[in-house]
């Protein structure tokens, strides 16, 4: 079904197509006055101190609901509050006109945690805020719970020191792209851009090491990542974390994602472990041969089994494995051998993707259209039971668009092994340089209220190469600068 979004106020245009998408699917909600099927019309009026919004719908049976709120005035209190109840008065036209209601209700942001945390600063208990969550926006009481947890979960790792920052390091080269990939990353190829990406990085380590010194930052975690940084030769991996802990000595973790099975050995595995690197990632996405083939993995389930092994042989005892829901020509079955054979491996955390099929992925450019959303949602709830089942909790959690069922990424993990650097990244409560090709470094600031500011590194690499100064410069500026 095709959905003409008409509105007198413009700005609110994007978030009512986010809502249709919710009951219909991406390219469900279209421009007025392009072919559809219906028309949704959307008036917003304030008088008597009051909005009152209303979503009336044609193109059948007429329907409308209306919503009505307290009118608040003042900048970005305005705007959000705004937001929501335009949006939450075309929900309930959609719950009405279909009858269904989402997992995630009207909730169609990025960090939904957020939600909660504001509910307890402005005094709820978490029962409380919980709730209000739940009657807000009709989210589904399994989402709830699983917000919960997190929230529980996060307790002694989310912090909001200001002078603290988190180092990121981006390798942007892989053996091959995966289908469903959309991160700023290249196929190595006979890795000619390595070494100057190399030195040009290594430019911005010491950059950034002079930054930290000069704004009295305090580092609190490490993470390298990609890409895949197991892509480089072992030389060159011991090369880039030694460049790495010389410049960030004493963080309180240092992550690589070892993700690729097919570009791990055992001299770049002892390489991550002389360097002090406490946490990796071996990542399947799935233990299934011919989805592994499908989506460009250069490598089998036996190769995963095998890399796991090598590494727990070398003491690597803090793994991360990250699994794929929904994957092309996948059954929930398949997603459940998946999650057996990982049990059997037995890492420290488990992160459940949701595939997300983003518009610069090679299955965006086939014309793939994911797995039908009970089937999404019947294999996400399976990763969570097999990581309860493990003794793993949700600790972080995100979402994004073009997902599978509008449900959700979530990173589980035994007591003790969660990711300090995931939480930081999701919950935006610390500050990130982010160094290498498509980084984005941002700047935590709470006074009033949490704001943060961005400044991105360019995702070609060889633009990166020859422009890094430039990019050492935007960071100096965003952390020594002190208006935002």
């Amino acid at each position: 079904m095709k959905i003409g979004i008409q509105t007198q106020t413009p700005q609110f245009f994007p978030d009512l197509c986010d809502v249709v998408r919710l009951f219909f699917g991406e390219g469900s909600a279209v421009a007025d006055g392009e072919p559809c099927d219906a028309t949704l019309r959307h008036t917003h009026v304030e008088a008597d101190g009051l909005w009152l919004e209303r979503c009336e719908l044609s193109g059948g049976e007429p329907i409308a609901c209306e919503r009505r709120a307290q009118a608040v005035h003042g900048g970005l209190t305005e705007k959000r509050l705004l937001k929501r109840v335009v949006k939450l008065c075309c929900y309930d036209l959609m719950k009405r006109l279909t009858g269904r209601q989402p997992p995630w209700g009207a909730l169609t942001g990025i960090r939904p945690t957020r939600l909660l945390y504001a509910q307890m600063e402005a005094g709820d208990s978490l029962e409380q805020a919980e709730r209000a969550l739940r009657d807000t926006f009709d989210l589904s009481q399994e989402k709830a719970a699983l917000l919960r947890e997190i929230i529980v979960s996060q307790r002694g790792i989310v912090e909001r020191a200001p002078q603290d920052v988190d180092v990121y390091v981006g390798i942007p080269f892989c053996t091959t792209r995966c289908a469903y990939c959309s991160f700023s990353s290249g196929e190595i190829g006979d890795g000619h851009l390595v070494e100057p990406y190399l030195c040009a990085l290594f430019d911005e380590i010491d950059a950034a090491r002079a930054l930290m010194d000069e704004a009295g930052l305090r580092l609190r975690a490490v993470y390298v990542g990609g890409g895949t940084p197991t892509a480089l030769t072992a030389v060159q991996l011991a090369r880039l974390l030694a460049r790495v802990t010389r410049a960030f000595p004493g963080a309180r973790e240092l992550t690589v994602e070892a993700g690729r099975p097919d570009t791990l050995d055992a001299d770049k595995l002892r390489a991550l472990r002389d360097a002090g690197v406490g946490r990796i990632s071996i990542n399947p996405q799935t233990m299934n041969d011919a989805t592994l083939q499908a989506i460009g993995r250069a490598h089998t389930a036996r190769d995963i089994c095998e890399a796991f092994a090598l590494a727990r042989s070398l003491g690597f005892d803090n793994v991360n494995m990250d699994v794929i829901a929904a994957l092309p020509g996948e059954t929930p079955d398949d997603f459940l051998r998946t999650l057996e054979q990982i049990r059997d491996l037995a890492p420290e955390s488990l992160t459940v993707h949701t595939l997300a099929v983003k518009r610069s992925s090679r299955l965006h450019e086939r014309g793939y259209r994911p797995t039908g959303e009970e089937d999404a949602r019947r294999m996400v709830d399976m990763g969570l039971q097999a990581a309860h089942g493990m003794g793993m909790r949700a600790y972080y959690l995100y979402r994004q668009k073009y997902m599978a069922g509008n449900l959700e990424n979530v990173g589980y993990a035994l007591p003790g092994c969660a990711c300090a650097y995931n939480v930081d990244i999701m919950e935006e409560t610390t500050s990130i340089l982010a160094l290498g090709a498509g980084g984005i470094s941002k700047r935590v600031q709470e006074d009033a209220q949490l704001r943060i500011r961005r400044a991105p590194n360019v995702s070609n690499i060889e633009q990166y190469i020859a422009r890094v100064g430039e990019m050492a410069q935007r960071k100096r500026a965003l952390f020594l600068e002190d208006t935002l």
